[in-house]
């Protein structure tokens, strides 16, 4: 793709939004209580269409998982399943427990594909989120954390760097990949949803 060209978000209507909030939310109770994810495959094209995808969990308001899997390789539906299944157990927090299930609280971000981009300018702060890739080591953050940091377009590269293990200015380098993407960000909350029990 071309350097100007603007990666795209899957087109994500209200009811294709509360369904895969819906599917994470029966997923989390059914994991927590039960120890399996329950079956099922929705209609609608663009939940069963492959696409790359990060699940969130808050408990009480603190972050408790955050998952992704960048590469579009399984149903939207089924990575918003497998990634709820593994924010409970993101190992750089405590796992959520079943007695916290009312209290935890979803978020999913739907990426666009990947554009890669070799000008810093071209990557518009609070828009774009950063993969950043040298051989087997890659780094990724989601485009609201620049936004929540305060970062600037060079601090957010050094931080992405640092992410995948690399030095912070290793985006410099010409073996260093740097791609944008944007996102679709939805939570329970803004569609009033987040069962009790």
């Amino acid at each position: 793709m071309s350097e100007k060209s603007e990666p795209i978000t899957p087109d994500l209507s209200d009811p294709d939004r509360r369904e895969l909030l819906r599917i994470a939310r029966i997923t989390l109770k059914h994991w927590l209580k039960i120890g399996y994810t329950p079956p099922g495959v929705p209609h609608r094209g663009p939940l069963v269409t492959p696409s790359s995808a990060f699940v969130t969990i808050h408990v009480d308001g603190h972050l408790r998982g955050c998952i992704g899997r960048l590469d579009p390789d399984q149903p939207l539906y089924r990575a918003i399943m497998d990634l709820t299944v593994a924010a409970t157990r993101d190992a750089r927090f405590e796992p959520v427990r079943t007695e916290e299930i009312p209290q935890a609280r979803i978020e999913i971000s739907v990426l666009s594909p990947r554009t890669r981009v070799t000008d810093p300018d071209a990557i518009t702060l609070g828009l774009h989120g950063l993969v950043i890739t040298r051989g087997p080591q890659r780094g990724l953050y989601l485009p609201k954390v620049a936004a929540e940091h305060g970062w600037d377009q060079g601090t957010f590269l050094a931080e992405t760097c640092r992410k995948a293990g690399l030095d912070g200015d290793a985006w410099r380098d010409a073996g260093t990949e740097i791609e944008i993407f944007t996102a679709q960000v939805f939570t329970e909350e803004q569609y009033g949803l987040g069962a009790r029990g």
